[in-house]
């Protein structure tokens, strides 16, 4: 059984490095390993603070000039740096290198995958699918600093209400299908596409909430919302 999360980089580093959620996870995923052997991991780990900080400070010095495949290359770095620390929590399960490009994943040797940020146009979470579909998953647990996908942005819509589940259609129709470098959307609209495409189930909830992660990789009740 093959678990696909990904994981925010809200979560990793919302401004720097968050240890003590790291060693919790590590902890979690140790319990979940014993308690069955065939159970299988891959982290899909994004940029967080650090991608957002240093493409702003991208777009100050650069105004106007500033290039979106430029910003998406910085964020793509704080994934790898973030991932690099996530593989090395791992190390006693990882024993492969982080992946850099889902589409040429070597089979699993281990109990956990570590992946990065591969090419601009796209946010890990696209990865994450496309990971999903290569190690033929029906899921992508994808956890960030939100609970659950809300009918509106709840900062600016105070009407806005939580949603148990969506459609694609209606996911995407919220959201749009175009990507901009550091769009702050619930789950990235190309991967969204593509999730439809293959009949992929994504899963959204809140990435600290750790009991509620191992509830729904158990299969028990959970929060959160269900995308397809």
């Amino acid at each position: 059984m093959v678990i696909v999360i990904s994981l925010g980089g809200s979560i990793v580093a919302p401004d720097s490095a968050d240890g003590p959620f790291l060693k919790q996870c590590a902890q979690l995923i140790r319990s979940l390993i014993e308690a069955d052997d065939q159970r299988r991991f891959i982290f899909v780990v994004g940029g967080g603070g650090p991608a957002r900080a240093w493409q702003n400070a991208y777009r100050e010095v650069c105004g106007d000039s500033a290039r979106d495949e430029e910003a998406d290359w910085i964020g793509i770095m704080a994934t790898r740096l973030n991932a690099q620390l996530v593989k090395a929590v791992m190390a006693e399960w990882c024993c492969q290198d982080v992946v850099t490009d889902p589409t040429r994943s070597e089979p699993l040797k281990g109990k956990v995958l570590v992946a990065a940020g591969w090419k601009p146009g796209f946010s890990s979470d696209n990865d994450a699918v496309l990971l999903a579909e290569r190690f033929n998953a029906q899921t992508v647990i994808n956890l960030s600093n939100i609970e659950k996908v809300y009918t509106a942005d709840p900062k600016k819509d105070p009407s806005a209400k939580p949603l148990d589940r969506i459609s694609w259609a209606d996911f995407r129709a919220m959201t749009g299908d175009e990507w901009v470098p550091g769009k702050n959307v619930p789950f990235d609209p190309v991967a969204s596409r593509h999730a439809e495409q293959i009949g992929l189930k994504v899963i959204c909830a809140a990435g600290r909430n750790l009991e509620n992660l191992k509830k729904i990789i158990c299969g028990e009740d959970f929060t959160g919302t269900t995308i397809g």
